[in-house]
């Protein structure tokens, strides 16, 4: 049986893409270590992402802050993660989603914290998320001031504050409320 794990990160960011992972498991592979990837240090994920990438058939599916903006994160969330199982281009007998709620894809199952408990959703997990904190440490180095590299665009303290001195750049998502009050 085919089955393909995805999970997504970056829904509570401020700016960026909103990041899909999907991955199908070989029958034999075997990683005790994988889990959510909030769970795990930087370094774990990078060493997890080199296993998985190596061994494992993946893809990611994003939707741009546009996109976030146009049409709501959580229908964005949906998108992205129907991108990244379309990308893997391949006949699946099911796929299991994190969380509670799936996209339109065909055979699909939520799994409330599948990612705790599916290995299949804990490397798609890592997938996303290693994915999207490169894309942010990308971003940092073009715009260093906002320390994007560190908060991975998240609504911390120190990006509000960067964010209300300097202002908002084309990646920020308008629609979210603290990019939004910028502009009251």
């Amino acid at each position: 049986m085919i089955i393909v794990g995805v999970d997504e990160v970056g829904r509570g960011c401020l700016v960026g893409n909103v990041v899909a992972g999907a991955v199908i498991l070989p029958n034999d592979f075997d990683l005790p270590e994988l889990t959510d990837s909030k769970k795990l240090s930087e370094k774990k994920r990078e060493i997890l992402y080199a296993l998985i990438t190596n061994q494992c058939q993946w893809a990611v599916g994003e939707a741009s802050a546009i996109e976030i903006d146009d049409i709501n994160i959580l229908q964005a969330t949906m998108l992205a993660m129907r991108r990244a199982v379309e990308r893997l281009n391949i006949k699946y007998d099911q796929v299991w989603v994190d969380g509670n709620r799936c996209p339109e894809l065909e055979n699909c199952v939520s799994i409330i914290k599948g990612d705790l408990t599916e290995p299949v959703i804990s490397a798609a997990s890592i997938i996303a998320k290693v994915t999207r904190d490169r894309q942010m440490i990308e971003l940092d180095k073009l715009y260093p001031v906002y320390g994007f590299a560190k908060h991975k665009g998240y609504g911390t303290k120190a990006h509000i504050e960067v964010l209300t001195k300097f202002g908002a750049i084309n990646e920020h998502r308008y629609s979210f409320t603290p990019v939004k009050n910028l502009s009251l």
